[in-house]
Parts: structure tokens; sequence; C-alpha cells
């Protein structure tokens, strides 16, 4: 049988499951909790998901969408080739705006990558989801006129995730664009400083 395809459906109910965990964690996560979280009939998330794989999959696959749709949008306002002060401009805009606008969302990101350390389904899935991110991203440095080569990439990316990790989880008031802008500062520097990949000047 094939699954339903309201997406707008699928997509309030994987709404609703990062709302839950980012709010209350992974083992608040139901199928039932789902439902009421997103007023919708019991029955409903099984009848779109029917595993606890499937209803982390699901969530984890959001998050990535808008992710990139944000990614997306910040650099669209964006005019003609950057330099490294404007991909760290970029960054910490972008660290900004996930830890203090959209925390719950990423709080629920980091819930599904310890869970995945538990659950091999959910662990292919965000490597595969980790994969795309670094093509989609080497993409936009490509468009932004950089030479970032995907090791350098990869490696703010890594750093990215880590220092959301200590916003998000810091009080409201630590998370200031000042303390993102100086986090993606010391990330850009330090990656075009010792990571291999972009051309030299001389």
């Amino acid at each position: 049988m094939a699954p339903p395809r309201n997406q707008r459906r699928r997509e309030a109910l994987a709404d609703a499951a990062i709302a839950i965990l980012g709010t209350s964690g992974i083992h608040a996560l139901s199928h039932r909790a789902v439902d009421e979280r997103a007023e919708l009939p019991g029955g409903t998330a099984a009848n779109y998901f029917p595993t606890r794989d499937d209803l982390l999959t699901a969530a984890a696959r959001r998050v990535f969408g808008l992710h990139i749709a944000a990614m997306e949008a910040a650099d669209g306002q964006v005019r003609g080739p950057v330099g490294p002060d404007g991909l760290a401009e970029l960054i910490g805009g972008a660290l900004y705006d996930s830890a203090a606008g959209h925390r719950t969302r990423y709080l629920a990101i980091f819930e599904l990558t310890l869970e995945a350390t538990r659950r091999p389904a959910l662990a292919e899935a965000l490597s595969g989801m980790a994969a795309a991110t670094l093509d989609v991203t080497v993409g936009q440095h490509r468009a932004l006129g950089l030479d970032t080569s995907p090791a350098q990439v990869q490696t703010l990316i890594t750093l990215f995730s880590g220092a959301l990790l200590s916003l998000v989880a810091a009080p409201p008031e630590a998370v200031t664009p000042d303390a993102a802008g100086a986090l993606a500062r010391c990330m850009v520097a330090g990656v075009l400083a010792t990571v291999p990949g972009l051309p030299s000047d001389g």
C-alpha cells in the first residue's frame, strides 16, 4: 500500500515531532503524542509513519529541508562574490538565526543525532542527509564565488554544528549576534588557514 500523499499533513506531523523532541526530549516522542501535538485524530501519525524509525527519520528530513531553505534564503540576499569576511558574516548570521530563532528545531536534531547512535536506520538516514548537506553547501559556496574546497566546507559544517550546540544549550541571553559573529570569524579564519584546499594567493 502506498504511503499517504498529503504533503501538508506529513509536514505538520513532522513539525509536531520536532516540537516534542526539542522541548521534551526523545523519550516523550510517540505516535500518540505527535497526533495530540498536531491536533489530528489518533492513528494519523502511525498511518503516515508506521514505525518509530519512520517518525524519527521524518523529523530529521524536515529539519534538513528547513535548514537548507533558510541557507538558500540568506544566500539569495547576498550580491556578488564574497570573500572570507563575507563568508564569516553569512555563517554568523545563520548561527544566530538558528540558535535564537529556531532553538527547538536544532535541539531536536541534536536529540536525533544522539538517538542515531542506537538506531542504525536513523544513522543511515542522517548520514545521507549529511552528504546531501555537504553537496548543497559546496554548491552555495561556488555560487557565492568562493573557492573553498569540500574538505574546508565539511570542516565548517562540523564547527558550525558544535558552535550551534553550545549556543542552543546556553541561556537565551547569551545568544547574541556578536557572540555568533565572533564564533563564525574564528571558524572561517581557522579553516582557511589550516585545512588544505584553498588556492594560494602567491
